[in-house]
């Protein structure tokens, strides 16, 4: 049998098939490759995750118990997070690994962040012209004298709620509506009125509503007899419903306030209410705009005369050189937790 022409198509059909077939057994194999290279980065991932948790909390840790003052307790927080990282395979400069280690000091204590970063070898998909994957990880923990309220209620409370010796009139046995005033500050057990955490300007209902919703993050130290009190005395009725959404069944640190000394006025109103005297843990049962304006609820710990401090540390606290101090706790506890 002769062979076929050189013109014959199915020649050429041939040598198509073959193209096709190691264009995509190429595919085949890079597909593979980067699954496997994926999952073994992820895996990578994880294990870099544990060490880099591992090495903030004990930063935090040696930041606690260090002696010395906030440079000593610093560089303290700095070499044990490092110790620990390289103790579960992360030392900082070997084999292209990276350990950072940033502590930022608190109103009375310290945060400490741990960035872990260190190249993933492929091995399929340099295939495709990827020899490494960087895979960077982070981890945050802080130390400290618990003292500070975080997600404080943007609501003040009055001192008529409490009995003399510090204890609710208002506890989860009897629940109230509060809010029966809504005046520049709180003058009864049952009312109260919104802050911004700052006596000295307007309060307003987009401001209020940042802090609710948690985009408008507070970073103020509120001190006794301070005025906490609005300046545009109004119910700012969608702040109700704004509650409603966001705080419900949660509970939340509000600021007490009442009658206060001369020093305890706002001067362009000449009154001398609304003063803060301390702070107390509140149940939100639900809220209500419209015509009712309430929010129903019941306090969860007695009256605390004790600062309050909302978020970090303030500049004032840095001013006066007291920024990452661990003192004896108001509240008789301290911390070191993995916060991210």
């Amino acid at each position: 049998m002769k062979p076929p022409p050189a013109s014959d198509p199915s020649i050429h059909q041939r040598g198509q098939i073959i193209v096709l077939f190691v264009l995509g057994l190429v595919a085949m194999v890079a597909m593979v490759g980067l699954v496997l290279d994926g999952g073994d980065a992820f895996a990578q991932r994880r294990d870099q995750q544990n060490g880099a948790d591992l090495a903030a909390i004990a930063g935090a840790n040696a930041y606690m118990n260090a002696s010395g003052n906030v440079a000593a307790k610093t560089a303290a927080a700095q070499s044990a997070a490092q110790a620990a990282a390289t103790r579960n395979r992360y030392p900082n400069g070997s084999n292209g690994t990276t350990v950072a280690v940033d502590v930022g000091l608190l109103s009375a204590g310290a945060r400490v962040k741990v960035d872990i970063g260190k190249p993933h070898q492929n091995n399929f998909a340099p295939i495709m012209g990827m020899n490494t994957w960087d895979v960077s990880v982070t981890a945050t923990a802080i130390a400290g004298t618990v003292d500070t309220g975080v997600g404080a209620a943007p609501w003040l409370m009055h001192i008529d709620s409490f009995n003399g010796d510090g204890t609710p009139k208002y506890t989860v046995a009897n629940p109230q509506d509060f809010g029966e005033g809504n005046g520049d500050y709180p003058t009864g057990a049952l009312d109260i009125s919104w802050t911004d955490f700052n006596g000295n300007n307007n309060v307003n209902t987009s401001e209020v509503r940042g802090i609710i919703d948690g985009s408008n993050v507070v970073t103020a130290t509120i001190g006794f007899e301070q005025y906490i009190g609005q300046h545009n005395q109004g119910n700012h009725t969608t702040l109700f419903d704004d509650v409603q959404q966001h705080l419900h069944g949660k509970v939340v640190p509000v600021p007490i306030v009442g009658p206060g000394s001369p020093n305890c006025a706002a001067p362009q109103q000449g009154h001398q209410d609304g003063c803060f005297k301390g702070w107390a843990r509140f149940y939100v049962i639900s809220a209500s705009g419209g015509s009712s304006k309430t929010i129903r609820g019941y306090f969860m710990s007695n009256f605390m005369a004790s600062p309050l401090t909302v978020g970090e540390c303030t500049p004032q606290l840095q001013a006066a050189g007291t920024c990452g101090v661990i003192t004896t706790s108001p509240f008789g506890a301290y911390v070191v937790r993995l916060t991210e």
